[in-house]
């Protein structure tokens, strides 16, 4: 087969951006040509690009002319607001998650654990369908960055769904460390959100992508979440919080617990937990409990590879796994942990779909069903746990 050659771009210049540059390496269906990177920050734009030896673009609409496919990897602020634009020249974004989320009302005193919630959500849902419509205006389309739907986990349970016709009764699912390493996270009007957002939108969407599997299988459509109670909580921020120093604990106004019960049409549910808590590396699953099997599905940590050091100072400059907090004693290994975490089966299959056209797994609607079903979340938290109806897409 004759390979499509495409031009991809890097808008963004931090940690998504790095990983998104090594998958865009590993291509092998299309000839991908990297032509550069554009991000607000001169300096940081400039110091990516001299590192890959690629071009640095001076602005957002140079790069967008320049390219066939944008990778978005910038701040989850300007998310929506920068694939509009790409879509808009009928050029393909792939959209790193969460797809949006609520950054405030640009007033000084904005705080994201008292603000409402339901005008938050109202935001969010305008957002999505801005982003939705520019996208039916487009010869292109929008790919949402999801990995975790390309966790080879994930895909061998999407088989056995499809070829058992298999019903799902329960999920539950988690995303969970120790705190994230951005500064900015702790800020609401930053992070868009808190754990509930930034976490949980992986095992959420996962859990959503299989349901909407499930029912594509028995020729019924996609099953669509249609209720979700939450409760979320700050608990670093407690008085009582005692801070041993293993755990970030300088959150300004967002959740670091949360736990949503989300019920889907058909009366099933999933449990969706995500939390900055939790100490031993990354800590994510998805658990899948139907009517003919039931599946754990260990993106991280798994027993690929189970390894006893005996000092810390062995393992001195060997990189163990995401997050560990030590390297002495029993632990995990990552041999390949991009590809346990979905990242370069992502990217090959988006650059499939936009040479070939072949049909796209982690789409604009999904990655909807996703913020729409958090922010609801937010709602029910609010409001004690209260259930809440979900708007699908």
């Amino acid at each position: 087969m004759h390979k499509k050659r495409l031009k991809a771009g890097l808008i963004g210049s931090g940690f998504a951006a790095s990983f998104h540059y090594e998958a865009l390496k590993r291509v092998y269906a299309t000839e991908v040509e990297i032509m550069g990177v554009y991000s607000q920050t001169k300096e940081h734009r400039k110091k990516f690009a001299e590192v890959r030896n690629i071009t640095c673009f001076d602005s957002l609409q140079t790069i967008i002319a320049a390219c066939d496919v944008l990778h978005v990897c910038t701040p989850v602020s300007t998310h929506a607001s920068i694939a509009i634009e790409v879509l808009k020249q009928d050029k393909y974004p792939i959209v790193e998650k969460p797809l949006t989320g609520f950054c405030g009302d640009r007033s000084p005193e904005f705080n994201g654990e008292i603000f409402s919630k339901q005008k938050a959500l109202d935001s969010v849902l305008n957002s999505l369908d801005r982003s939705l419509e520019a996208e039916q205006k487009s010869q292109a389309c929008m790919l949402y960055a999801e990995n975790w739907v390309y966790a080879p986990a994930i895909q061998k349970e999407r088989e056995i769904i499809e070829k058992t016709k298999a019903q799902i009764l329960w999920m539950h699912g988690e995303e969970a460390h120790s705190g994230s390493h951005a500064k900015t996270y702790g800020f609401w009007k930053y992070s868009g959100g808190g754990v509930m957002l930034g976490k949980g939108c992986h095992p959420l969407t996962a859990a959503l992508y299989l349901k909407r599997k499930e029912g594509l299988a028995k020729g019924s459509g996609p099953i669509h979440p249609k209720t979700v109670s939450a409760r979320i909580h700050a608990i670093t921020r407690l008085d009582n919080f005692e801070d041993k120093g293993h755990i970030r604990s300088n959150y300004h106004d967002i959740d670091d617990f949360s736990m949503m019960h989300v019920i889907f049409e058909d009366g099933t549910v999933a449990n969706i937990f995500a939390s900055d808590i939790v100490l031993g590396g990354i800590h994510n699953w998805l658990e899948v409990a139907a009517n003919t099997h039931r599946t754990i599905c260990n993106i991280n940590p798994n027993t690929i590879m189970q390894t006893y050091n005996a000092r810390e100072e062995y393992f001195q400059d060997i990189y163990v796994v995401e997050k560990i907090g030590t390297k002495q004693g029993w632990s995990n290994p990552a041999p390949n942990e991009d590809w346990v975490t979905g990242y370069p089966d992502e990217i090959e299959a988006f650059y499939r779909t936009v040479a070939y056209n072949e049909p796209l797994e982690s789409d604009s609607s999904l990655a909807a069903d996703a913020i729409s079903t958090i922010f609801s979340a937010y709602v029910s938290a609010e409001k004690g746990g209260a259930e809440v109806s979900i708007k699908n897409y």
